[in-house]
């Protein structure tokens, strides 16, 4: 990694010292790469970014907001020809972090709260007081959320989450929608900064007092995105009268440097958290089933409730049917559901899944990755016979025909002694989670019988927590 050495000789030219300490920080959602790197005295986050002009973005920005005296962090020194650069080590401390530091009843305590205001009273700074002389065209990659960028969320969320959901849908007239759809967005006041990626992740706690970062993405575009980002992002979960409340702060706090009419921001709003909502649930597909970052994933539960709530309270002044028909789909699909993983279960969870090879392998959502796959396609295949054909390994005529197979038995008890040792070993070591998957052909008959015959005998053998997922029923 010629990069890490080029950042401590970075580092320590502007420190003036030598370092003792430079460690990786964790992967986020994107390619970047952070270091925090120390000396005696001196601190600092030193990242990487192959990519020229989104460093060049962030720098820039960097610098701008903060002659209009915003809480960003100070560039130390930057080499933008070997694509690092230093920037002010703002601790550990998220927005997010702390809010999950809350247990669940008291999670939006007063102290909460109180954050979330100071962060909106901070927003109105950066999208108006900080829109005034910024260079737009240096902003990555486009100098607005125009027409093309809104049609690239449209179809980022349907090429990596619908498609890979199996969400049906037509073609052509979803993209007839998305063209009504994006119509209505532009013809709201369009003269900002937008902030693009404004997440609870995105905004660093230092003395009781928000900093914000991650802001390379930003560009010109309209008020209502960046608030929708924030109030609906997903995981920190704000309740939905809260939410209002806090709606109504921003709107307050932006008045007080902006003339801003109330009912024209509304009339737009709902369609900004509804865009914001799609590009959401494609970066929980893109990172979650193509990049096997299954944390991204246990988002969508929590995404579909923002969604369901957004569709029964709010309707967009705009016919969308087919575009609709689409997130009624997400909204009742019980296989999205299934992401709803028990976070704080006591003792061993053991996943049981059923799936078909013609699909992808089941998640480990717990991120402990290993576990078993045992592939039935070598059982007798009840759905060669017509009488079989619609039924499922749950009804009794497959489960009949599959009992009555002698090498069903003799596979299900090699898969329990197997299952068995290991449930016994990873209770007396403390372990959380076991996974445990069945595939078939078509993962309706052979696959499912297994999975149901297996959570049967666990549950008369061992009192542990079972999550049962038929993925393809």
């Amino acid at each position: 990694m010629d990069y890490k050495k080029e950042l401590i000789r970075l580092f320590e030219k502007w420190a003036g010292e030598k370092i003792i300490a430079c460690s990786p920080m964790p992967l986020s959602g994107s390619s970047r790469e952070y270091f925090r790197i120390k000396s005696e005295s001196k601190t600092a986050i030193g990242a990487y970014n192959s990519d020229k002009r989104e460093n060049r973005a962030f720098l820039y920005l960097s610098n701008h907001f903060k002659k209009y005296k915003l809480s960003v962090p100070e560039i130390f020194s930057a080499k933008t020809s070997s694509n690092i650069y230093l920037q002010e080590d703002l601790g550990n401390d998220t927005l997010f972090s702390i809010l999950e530091k809350h247990d669940e009843k008291n999670r939006f305590d007063p102290s909460i709260i109180s954050l979330y205001k100071k962060v909106l009273a901070e927003l109105p700074r950066f999208q108006i007081q900080a829109s005034k002389k910024l260079d737009y065209k240096i902003c990555y990659p486009r100098a607005k959320f125009d027409r093309q960028s809104m049609m690239w969320d449209l179809n980022y969320f349907k090429y990596n989450f619908l498609k890979p959901s199996n969400i049906l849908f037509d073609e052509q007239k979803l993209e007839d929608d998305y063209h009504a759809f994006t119509n209505f967005l532009l013809s709201a006041h369009y003269k900002y900064f937008m902030y693009r990626d404004f997440n609870s992740r995105n905004v660093m706690i230092v003395n009781d007092q928000p900093y914000f970062i991650d802001y390379q993405g930003g560009r010109k575009g309209a008020l209502q995105y960046d608030v929708a980002s924030l109030l609906f992002d997903s995981k920190a979960n704000i309740p939905f009268d809260l939410r209002e409340e806090l709606l109504d702060h921003y709107l307050s706090e932006a008045k007080k440097i902006t003339v801003l009419d109330r009912r024209e921001f509304l009339k737009y709003y709902n369609g900004y958290v509804l865009i914001r909502l799609m590009q959401m649930f494609g970066a929980y597909g893109y990172r979650g089933f193509f990049e096997s970052k299954t944390h991204f994933l246990r988002s969508i539960p929590f995404a579909q409730n923002n969604l369901k709530w957004l569709m029964e309270n709010h309707k967009t002044k705009i016919k969308l049917p087919e575009m609709f028909q689409v997130l009624e789909q997400i909204v009742e699909s019980d296989a999205l559901k299934k992401y709803d993983w028990p976070k704080h279960l006591n003792g061993l969870t053991v996943s049981i899944n059923s799936f078909s090879y013609r699909k992808r392998l089941p998640q480990d959502l717990s991120g402990n990755g290993g576990g078993f796959v045992f592939d039935c396609r070598a059982l007798p295949n009840p759905g060669r016979y017509e009488q079989y054909k619609t039924l499922t390994g749950k009804d009794k005529p497959v489960r009949d025909f599959l009992e009555a197979q002698a090498e069903t038995n003799k596979f299900l008890e090699d898969v329990y002694s197997l299952v068995d040792e290991s449930i016994k070993n990873y209770l007396q070591r403390g372990f959380t989670d076991l996974m445990i998957n069945f595939g078939c052909t078509g993962g309706q008959h052979r696959s499912v019988y297994c999975a149901e015959q297996t959570e049967r005998h666990i549950k008369n053998n061992f009192e542990i927590n079972i999550n049962l997922v038929h993925t393809n029923l």
